[in-house]
C-alpha cells in the first residue's frame, strides 16, 4: 500500500510501498474491518520500530469500501486515545465518500478512454468513407470527384508559385472490341493494366484519375517534360507491357496534353476539355495511319 502526504508521520513511509501484511492499514484492508488501537506499542499488529520516530500513540483505521477494500484511511493521536464509535463512524463516512470519489474517477477515466477510442474509430471510419467517395474501386485511382475536387487547388498553388502544369487526357483504344470479343472481365483487366501503366509514367505527387469508362486524366504539377515526352513515355510503357504479358489483345491508348501556359487563365475543366480534344485528334490521326 502506498501512503502519501507530509507531516509528523512522514517517517512511516518516506514515499515507500509497504506490503499489506506489514502495516495496520493492510490489516484493515485484508480483514475488511476497522482497527481501533489505544496504545500502538501494546498491539502486535503495529510495526513498532517504524512508529517510534513519529508522534503517534493511538490510531483508528477503516477500510475504503467494506466489501472489496481498495485502501484504508486512518486518524492518529499523539496522546493515548480510544476512538469513540462516533469518531470511527465519522472516519468510515470519510472512507465511504473517498470510495465514491475514486469510483467516479475510475468511471470518468473509463468513459474518457472510450470516448477517445470511439473518436479515433469514428475519425478512421470517416477517413475511409472519404477515401471511398473519391476513389475508383476498379483501379484504386482517384475518381472524377476526387480529381476535380483537388485539381483546382493544386493548379492555383502551381500558378502562385510560378510553375507550369500539364493536363493529360488518356483514352484506351479498343476497349469495346475487347469487351465484345473476350468479355467484360477481359475489358476490366485491360482498364487496370492501362491504369498501372499510367502510374509508372505519371509522378507519385501528381494527380491521376480514372474519370469513367476508358478515360483517364492526370494533372502534372509542376510539369517536368514537354507534352511529346509524356506521350512517348506512355507509349513505350504500354509497349513494354505488351511484350511482357501474354494477352489476346494489345494495350494501346490515345493521349492529349495541354500545357497550362497555353491557357493561362483557364479553369481545370477547361484544361481537361482542351486535353480531351487533343486526345481525340491524336486518336483520329492514329486511325488514319492504320
Amino acid at each position: 500500500m502506498l501512503l502519501r502526504g507530509r507531516g509528523p508521520i512522514e517517517p512511516l513511509w518516506k514515499g515507500s510501498r509497504f506490503p499489506l501484511s506489514a502495516c495496520i492499514s493492510g490489516w484493515s484492508i485484508l480483514n475488511k474491518q476497522p482497527a481501533v488501537i489505544e496504545d500502538i506499542y501494546a498491539d502486535d499488529r503495529i510495526p513498532h520500530a517504524a512508529y517510534r520516530p513519529t508522534f503517534v500513540k493511538s490510531l483508528a483505521m477503516v477500510p475504503i469500501r467494506s466489501l472489496d477494500p481498495i485502501g484504508a484511511i486512518g486518524n492518529y493521536w499523539a496522546d493515548g486515545h480510544l476512538a469513540t464509535p462516533d469518531e470511527v463512524k465519522l472516519l468510515q463516512a470519510l472512507a465511504d465518500a473517498t470510495s465514491v470519489a475514486m469510483e467516479n474517477v475510475s468511471i470518468y477515466n473509463d468513459l474518457e478512454r472510450r470516448v477517445v477510442e470511439r473518436t479515433a474509430a469514428l475519425a478512421q471510419a470517416n477517413a475511409e468513407i472519404r477515401a471511398l467517395a473519391v476513389t475508383d474501386p476498379m483501379t484504386g485511382l482517384l475518381n472524377r470527384r476526387g480529381f476535380f475536387g483537388d485539381a483546382e487547388q493544386r493548379l492555383e498553388r502551381a500558378r502562385q508559385n510560378g510553375h507550369d502544369c500539364q493536363v493529360a487526357f488518356v483514352d484506351i483504344d479498343g476497349l469495346k472490341t475487347v469487351n465484345d470479343k473476350h468479355g467484360h472481365r477481359a475489358g476490366d483487366e485491360m482498364i487496370v493494366a492501362v491504369a498501372n501503366a499510367l502510374r509508372a509514367v505519371i509522378g507519385p505527387d501528381d494527380l491521376l484519375a480514372r474519370l469513367g469508362g476508358d478515360e483517364f486524366c492526370a494533372l502534372i504539377a509542376p510539369s517536368r517534360e514537354d507534352e511529346d515526352v509524356v506521350t512517348d513515355r506512355l507509349k513505350r510503357r504500354l509497349d513494354e507491357v505488351n511484350r511482357a504479358d501474354e494477352r489476346a489483345y494489345l494495350l494501346a491508348a490515345s493521349i492529349g496534353v495541354t500545357t497550362v501556359t497555353e491557357l493561362p487563365s483557364a479553369m481545370i475543366d477547361e484544361l481537361v476539355r482542351s486535353a480531351d480534344e487533343r486526345m481525340y485528334a491524336h486518336k483520329v490521326s492514329r486511325s488514319a495511319q492504320r
